[in-house]
């Protein structure tokens, strides 16, 4: 099979967007590329055409790529729903919720089978595969376990390049402690280093690269400089750097940091737009002066509801509410929304009812069977958004049942209701996912917001920032420029 893969010396060095650049760099070419991830551990997810639920990290370079993404990409996801419990996802759809260690004891055997049969689908249709690996392949506690670095590498059989983030210091140490604990024959498949988010003189760095190489026998494939990139973050280690107030920050939206908070990726356009101050509220001291609320996904809603009210939040988000503050919710947000919650059959958690934050007219039920679909539709509420044609995924298993006096917030393309609204518009919630993806509906909503505070309207264009695609292009090109392509290319036999 031809590919190659991108290990890191921990998590959060940059494979994911190494990946993707690579993955357009290839398209470019004019090769019919694939991403692959064998097991991915996070909470941020995407769903494919068929409503399969892979990691958002394979779905991104599958777009960059310029593919349609398929659960092949990402045979396993791990959704963790506690410290020590996750979901397990397989080929897209539900498989089990295991504990940590009864998940490690099934790995080398009933686990890798669908890794095995992902790679061997992949390898007949595309020309070659942008592998990612997972946190680091030095964990010797799960040497004999680990299925999504080495392992990959082996069933693949591709060449490894080495990803190490000088940032966050001792890059030297990383990269030669990660490569003395590898096995032999490990080691020997890593054929290339390159180091990440350097910032600074690179003359100056120039003699510590000189003695990687000869300490390692192994090339520096090149120094990647520090860089804002606009692509969706794999997990929720990126969430510490997404906050974004600038100068002249005249909107400030207020994110409820919940602790198994899903999907944050829905609230990168907010961090975009002009004028717009996006932070993440974790504690009632970071509280401030917000303009607009929101209440985000959540793998565990009634969980992280309970940790709502423990931390005084809930109490302070219905202030906020009676005080005339906007309110919205997305997915796990829209329940807590609700009058009341349910989960009489342990669906979700141990808790089996629960008062909501009662902002909306629904009440809500989490039953067996994940709903994970593709949606679009247009926003039927009277006030600053109607007629607004939106688009996004759903990914939940609570069931709304609209009470009396409800209004539903958007009528999907099947002629469903979906969400809720109250108040003209100042507070709504719905399950959609991705809804801020839509300019024309971000547009209106930032305005509606702005026309509250007397600030002067946004033109919708101030919003539109570059597309995906050359979002995709740009970060090829600069990846290119910064790494030694001929050689990358001799590690995987073609000559220029």
């Amino acid at each position: 099979m031809r590919g190659l893969m991108f290990q890191g010396t921990s998590s959060d060095v940059g494979k994911s967007v190494l990946a993707t650049a690579f993955c357009r760099l290839f398209a470019d070419k004019g090769y019919r590329v694939a991403p692959f991830k064998a097991q991915n551990m996070a909470l941020n997810s995407y769903v494919t055409v068929d409503g399969g639920e892979i990691g958002r990290s394979q779905g991104v370079q599958a777009e960059a790529a310029g593919v349609e993404a398929e659960t092949d990409m990402n045979p396993i996801l791990l959704k963790p729903k506690g410290d020590r419990i996750a979901e397990v996802i397989v080929h897209g759809r539900h498989y089990a919720d295991m504990q940590a260690g009864e998940y490690q004891a099934r790995t080398r055997g009933e686990m890798l089978e669908p890794v095995r049969a992902s790679l061997a689908r992949l390898k007949q249709r595309y020309d070659l595969l942008v592998i990612e690996g997972a946190g680091s392949p030095a964990e010797v506690n799960l040497r004999e376990r680990e299925i999504v670095n080495m392992q990959t590498a082996k069933l693949a059989d591709v060449p490894v390049i080495l990803v190490a983030d000088i940032d966050r210091g001792g890059v030297f140490a990383s990269i030669v402690g990660t490569l003395d604990i590898l096995e032999p024959d490990e080691r020997a498949r890593v054929q290339g280093l390159i180091i990440n988010k350097f910032r600074g003189d690179l003359n100056l760095l120039r003699p510590g690269l000189d003695w990687l190489e000869e300490r390692t026998g192994i090339p520096v494939l090149g120094v990647l400089p520090f860089r804002e990139i606009a692509i969706d973050p794999e997990d929720s280690l990126a969430l510490g750097g997404l906050d974004k107030k600038g100068p002249e920050a005249e909107v400030e939206i207020a994110v409820i940091r919940l602790p198994r908070i899903s999907n944050f990726t829905d609230f990168l356009p907010l961090s975009r737009v002009p004028g717009a101050c996006l932070r993440y509220v974790g504690k009632l001291e970071e509280w401030g002066n917000p303009d607009a609320v929101i209440l985000p996904g959540t793998k565990n809603t009634m969980e992280d509801f309970r940790w709502l009210r423990e931390t005084g939040l809930a109490e302070r988000v219905a202030l906020y509410h009676q005080e005339g503050g906007p309110v919205a919710g997305i997915c796990g947000g829209y329940q807590m929304m609700a009058r009341r919650l349910t989960d009489p059959e342990g669906v979700e958690s141990t808790i089996p009812e629960v008062e909501g934050l009662g902002l909306l007219p629904v009440d809500l039920s989490f039953r067996p069977g994940k709903r994970t679909v593709r949606a679009e539709g247009e926003v039927c509420a009277d006030g600053w958004a109607s007629g607004v044609r939106v688009k996004g995924y759903e990914i939940h298993l609570g069931r709304a049942s609209f009470l009396k006096g409800h209004q539903p917030f958007l009528r999907l393309a099947d002629g469903k209701p979906e969400g809720a609204v109250e108040r003209d518009g100042e507070v709504w919630g719905t399950h959609l996912h991705g809804i801020f993806d839509n300019t024309p509906f971000l547009f209106h909503w930032i305005n509606h917001l702005r026309r509250r505070k007397g600030l002067h309207p946004l033109e919708e264009q101030a919003m539109r920032g570059r597309s995906r695609s050359e979002i995709y292009a740009d970060l090829a090109v600069w990846v290119g420029e910064h790494l030694d392509m001929e050689r990358i290319d001799g590690m995987m036999g073609w000559e220029r």
